[in-house]
């Protein structure tokens, strides 16, 4: 098993990024489903009102951060994780090791144009890659979803990668892995707009200095306004409870 720490209620492993991916290249070797998440502050504010979501977080195989701030609320807790690990840098080196080692990708997820240029841009940025499928990711009902999975198993991927909102993008593997029998899916988010260039990604020293989110919302002030200055600042009463725990937990 992984080293782990909880926080907040939920279980995250505390991996480097390059011990991550040793893990998910045992996870497909064993030929059965493992599913993978990243946690950040929203992530952890929703887990804490969501019973599910939090359910499948603590189920997942394989939890990793995704978020500066996460990472300095280890380090006060007592907890600190070694480092942030970014899903848009594991993906990038995901796609990359499976050019690499002849896994089979799956794409699921935005719409269906990009999607299609994530498929076309890595298959030639990485000529060895392989991309089983790709599909959009709008769908209705039940019937539908099944069809989905259906299709994703199907396609005999190692990978698959999961650009859809979140708690969607916890929920699809998390419902239909046992089916589908994926050595390792992933929920990716807004991942694939980055990927082609459709959304930009923070300077690297904003990066670093955990100011991504605030990059983010300087590109869409308005979408992001409410996420960041309103339903994330429950994070700090998060942090606030946890810390008086903890203390308590130590007198």
């Amino acid at each position: 098993m992984s080293p782990a720490i909880t926080l907040m209620g939920c279980r995250i492993d505390n991996l480097s990024m390059e011990e991550t991916l040793v893990r998910i290249e045992e996870f497909i070797r064993s030929g059965q489903p493992h599913q993978h998440v990243v946690v950040n502050v929203d992530k952890l504010v929703k887990a804490s009102r969501d019973a599910e979501l939090r359910r499948i977080i603590n189920e997942c195989a394989l939890v990793n951060v995704d978020g500066m701030p996460v990472v300095w609320a280890s380090r006060l807790l007592g907890k600190p994780l070694k480092e942030r690990v970014a899903g848009v840098d594991l993906f990038e080196a995901l796609m990359r090791r499976s050019s690499e080692r002849g896994w089979r990708v799956f794409l699921l997820g935005a719409r269906a144009e990009v999607v299609q240029a994530v498929a076309e841009t890595y298959t030639a940025r990485y000529p060895g890659l392989v991309v089983a499928g790709w599909r959009d990711g709008y769908w209705q009902g039940e019937a539908e979803e099944a069809a989905v999975a259906e299709q994703v198993r199907a396609s005999a991927a190692d990978l698959l990668f999961v650009a859809i909102s979140s708690p969607k993008k916890e929920q699809f593997p998390g419902r239909w892995q046992a089916a589908m029998r994926i050595p390792f899916a992933m929920g990716v988010g807004g991942t694939f707009d980055v990927a082609i260039g459709r959304v930009k990604r923070a300077p690297l020293w904003m990066q670093r200095a955990g100011l991504e989110w605030f990059y983010r919302f300087l590109q869409e002030p308005r979408r992001m306004f409410r996420r960041y200055f309103i339903e994330d600042m429950a994070f700090l009463w998060l942090l606030v409870k946890e810390a008086l725990h903890t203390r308590k937990g130590q007198t």
